[in-house]
């Protein structure tokens, strides 16, 4: 695979996603499957009810459009495609049940717990019947040396999975920071597997290009949200592509939004907790967090948008050294 295929997967996804959104929108409008907006929410995200959700499907169906070309014969980029559509219907499923439930309840935490759990099992296992799979991960900022988990990789990467996943679904509650932020490490990781592994290469672009033509509607202010639908398959498509470049590690760094979004939620539980209802921050995620400091949400996402870009620099040191 070359770096010119990359971009042609790039270009027809985003032309396939600003094709289907004014096509889709509409639709989602008609079906009414809009968006339950949670009252203990800031004041300013109430006028956001009812704003089409589910613009997910959107994001997959020209991902899909795009790799597709690009996986005959590319069983490594199957394998990613075919997990970022299954948790994109962990996240359909969720999204459904909101709706027909007309509030912010969807699949129970044990029901979506179970299905990602499973989705990620499968992914493994299939995983290792294919040439290359390996237990070796890379270590960041040190080139020359590589970690083997062994027995421990495919629970390992189970974990993965559902940090990445519910790292990207936390993420996704302003216009747009999903699925700029994602964008940014779809480019990280098309461009570390253009030196690792080009099979994965048109499969990040495609990402790339479905993200890039998805902002042209979910930037603020957004004409439709993706949904569980969008970020759960978002989070499902980061940890493959970086677990089967042996990279799961870098997400740390890269994906660090990811990390704090999540990270502030359990800090803020475990604290509301432990000091009988006292809260670490103002709001999580995080993100909240600064809207209610008075940023707006428009500088809220930019600020994300940096942070991600100088950690996908930092990522790029982490890759080659010091």
């Amino acid at each position: 695979m070359s770096l010119n295929e990359a971009i042609y997967a790039v270009l027809i996804a985003f032309i396939a996603n600003i094709v289907l959104c004014p096509i889709m929108i509409p639709s989602l409008v008609k079906l009414k499957f809009g968006q339950y907006i949670r009252g203990d929410g800031p004041e300013r995200h109430k006028a956001k009810s009812g704003t089409p959700t589910m613009g997910g499907i959107m994001i997959i169906v020209s991902f899909l459009a795009a790799s597709a070309i690009f996986l005959p014969g590319n069983p490594q980029g199957l394998a990613i495609v075919g997990v970022t559509v299954a948790f994109g219907l962990i996240g359909f499923a969720d999204d459904f049940l909101k709706i027909a439930k007309k509030q912010n309840l969807g699949l129970r935490a044990w029901q979506k717990f179970s299905a990602q759990v499973l989705v990620s099992v499968v992914f493994v296992l299939i995983w290792r019947t294919m040439p290359g799979y390996s237990t070796e991960i890379l270590v960041p900022f040190m080139p020359e040396m590589t970690l083997d988990l062994g027995v421990f990789f495919p629970a390992f990467a189970v974990m993965i999975f559902l940090s990445g996943s519910n790292g990207a679904n936390l993420t996704d509650g302003l216009d747009g920071l999903a699925a700029g932020v994602t964008a940014i490490i779809a480019v990280f990781f098309g461009l570390a597997a253009w030196a690792l592994n080009p099979e994965i290469l048109p499969v990040a672009g495609a990402a790339v290009g479905a993200l890039l033509g998805f902002l042209l509607f979910n930037s603020h202010p957004a004409r439709v949200f993706m949904g569980d639908t969008g970020s759960l398959a978002l989070g499902g498509f980061v940890a493959a592509t970086a677990l089967m470049l042996g990279m799961p590690l870098f997400l740390v760094i890269v994906a660090i939004v990811y990390v704090a979004e999540a990270g502030s939620v359990i800090i803020q539980v475990v604290y509301f907790k432990a000091t009988g209802g006292k809260r670490f921050f103002k709001m999580a995620p995080i993100h909240h967090s600064f809207e209610l400091s008075g940023w707006p949400e428009t500088k809220v996402v930019a600020f994300f948008y940096v942070v991600t870009a100088l950690a996908a620099l930092v990522g790029y040191l982490a890759i080659v050294g010091f």
